[in-house]
């Protein structure tokens, strides 16, 4: 599967853009839309230069599918096209989770994963952030939209 516009946005909604390298929450040096590494493995680092919205949108499509493809290959059941777009968004933001994607695979139950969603990374340098609280909500309530 790909992921769609409404997945898309998800994820740039939430990354937001920065033309400049700039530490993260986590203190991780992030370019573009989220991007701490580019193609080919470089690491982002403070010493980069800017970078234009184009190029922003040029890495982002770039990097995506790296992030369907986990999902793609650690997910056995068949998705909706909202589950996976939720699954994607949460992988492009915390590479992915082996917990969550076993509950899935498992067809856990709504709330089970729901609370999942909600209660796990959703912390970064130690503390609890209400960015990832709100972009873990957003995910979870794509996962189960029908």
């Amino acid at each position: 599967m790909k992921t769609s516009q409404k997945g898309i946005n998800l994820i740039v909604s939430f990354e937001g853009f920065s033309a400049k390298p700039y530490l993260d929450s986590a203190g991780i040096p992030t370019i573009g839309y989220g991007n701490t590494y580019y193609p080919g493995g470089m690491k982002v680092t403070m010493k980069d230069p800017a970078i234009t919205k184009e190029q922003g949108v040029e890495l982002f499509a770039t990097v995506l599918p790296i992030y369907e493809n986990i999902v793609n290959s650690k997910v056995k059941i068949e998705l909706n096209q909202n589950q996976f777009d939720a699954l994607v968004s949460h992988s492009y933001n915390t590479g992915g989770s082996e917990t969550l994607f076993s509950l899935v695979n498992k067809k856990a139950e709504e709330q089970v994963i729901r609370n999942w969603f909600t209660t796990k990374y959703i912390t970064a340098g130690g503390r609890i952030l209400n960015g990832l609280i709100r972009r873990r909500k957003a995910e979870a309530d794509v996962f189960f939209a029908k």
